[in-house]
């Protein structure tokens, strides 16, 4: 018999326990597997090397967390069941299995408005019809129907073991130490008050503190850094130019699941949109893109060769909108440096805003010793939570790198 309670030896937290059999069988289904397939920082490696790292290793590491959250609750005395053990590992093991081609970048333009969360849901339920039932608690879970709230702010909240992955993973692949965090720590101090919530033991103050910070330092100087900010816009734009092109009638070479997606109109996802969609992974972009840089189409062929190359358009970065007439003036200079009539295809503005810390939706709340919570905000211990209340809002200009010397 196939023993299915292996170990994996994960780079950042070590040795990985697989605890229950039916986790072993979700990992080994082709749904899953795909995830070795679709990166977790989209584009990200042409600033970072290092990032390349994928949604396969990142779901198993917030599994682990998961993991390692529910056995210090259970040692601070919260009764936690075999099968909401279960329940909670799978959650989060799948959170991601609807994750498209390059991640967030290219979710509506491949499904329309179709969010990754919807499509992660609808693969659940179809591998709890394949699994008898099995994933049932775990979809009430991921939905935030479970009866016992903290399940689901371990899955998805402010301070959720799917963000204590993400930002020690990618801040050790990216080297930005900025984003390290200690997830044991603040693991430690993870507990469960009267009403059934989760909070923090008020002497880990300092270690919400730095997660939040880690998590702003991360989106300023990684995620939002000007050139990933541009890497996974050009993305989107190549996407939209190639369905665009197609609507006109334009053959476009690509692998038979993206050009289903690329002549897909508006509707409905039906079960074919589905079964194609689990076939589809950063793959069949690449290998687009390396076709489409020798399109006859000048402003696909231009964006295609941008990203491959890595011959990436300049960018400008600002916390105020750019003039229009600066960005008329880079128009223009693009159509008389090219000699086309479309440049204001090539030049965007694109925004980019981070709330660090959002007191309405979900807040993180402290546990006294006298068994009081408050709002981590309101603490008289903390430091630095007040000051990441305000939304921060950047703008960048993009245009072409050729046209950059001709400008003052």
């Amino acid at each position: 018999m196939q023993n299915k309670l292996k170990i994996i030896n994960d780079p950042v937290h070590g040795f990985i326990k697989i605890p229950h059999e039916i986790l072993f069988d979700i990992i080994e289904h082709p749904y899953f597997q795909r995830l070795r397939r679709i990166g977790q920082t989209g584009l990200l490696n042409l600033i970072f090397p290092g990032a390349t790292h994928t949604r396969f290793h990142h779901a198993l590491g917030a599994m682990h967390l998961m993991f390692t959250a529910l056995e210090t609750l259970k040692q601070k005395g919260v009764k936690i069941s075999e099968e909401e053990e279960k329940g909670a590992m799978l959650a989060i093991l799948m959170h991601d299995i609807g994750h498209g081609p390059f991640s967030h970048a290219l979710e509506s333009m491949l499904m329309d408005d179709w969010h990754h969360e919807n499509l992660s849901l609808l693969l659940m339920n179809r591998l709890n019809d394949q699994f008898k039932g099995e994933l049932s608690v775990a979809i009430e879970m991921f939905q935030g129907k479970y009866h016992r709230k903290f399940f689901n702010q371990l899955i998805s909240s402010q301070l959720d073991v799917d963000r204590l992955d993400y930002l020690k993973r990618d801040s050790f692949f990216t080297g930005v130490s900025e984003g390290s965090i200690n997830t044991q720590r603040i693991i430690s101090m993870m507990n469960v008050c009267e009403e059934g919530e989760l909070v923090i033991d008020a002497k880990g103050v300092y270690s919400i503190e730095n997660f939040l910070t880690a998590r702003m330092f991360m989106y300023w100087q990684v995620y939002y850094h000007k050139t990933s900010a541009l890497a996974e816009f050009l993305l989107v734009k190549i996407l939209e130019r190639a369905k665009h092109l197609v609507s006109l009638g334009v053959d476009l070479p690509a692998t038979e699941n993206l050009k289903y997606f690329l002549y897909r109109g508006k509707s409905a996802a039906t079960d074919e949109d589905v079964e194609r969609f689990t076939q589809l992974d950063d793959n069949d972009v690449i290998q687009a893109m390396k076709n489409w840089q020798n399109s006859d189409d000048f402003v696909l062929s231009y964006w295609c060769r941008c990203v491959t190359q890595r011959n990436l358009p300049k960018t400008i970065i600002s916390s105020h909108s750019f003039d229009p007439q600066f960005i008329e003036e880079k128009i223009k200079k693009t159509n008389e440096y090219f000699g086309i009539d479309n440049g204001s295809e090539l030049v965007h503005e694109i925004k980019r805003k981070l709330l660090p810390y959002n007191t309405e939706k979900q807040p993180i709340y402290l546990l006294q010793k006298s068994g009081e919570k408050i709002r981590l905000e309101d603490s008289q211990d903390q430091l630095l939570s007040g000051l990441m209340v305000n939304k921060t809002t950047r703008f960048i200009l993009t245009f072409p790198r050729d046209i950059s010397h001709t400008i003052s």
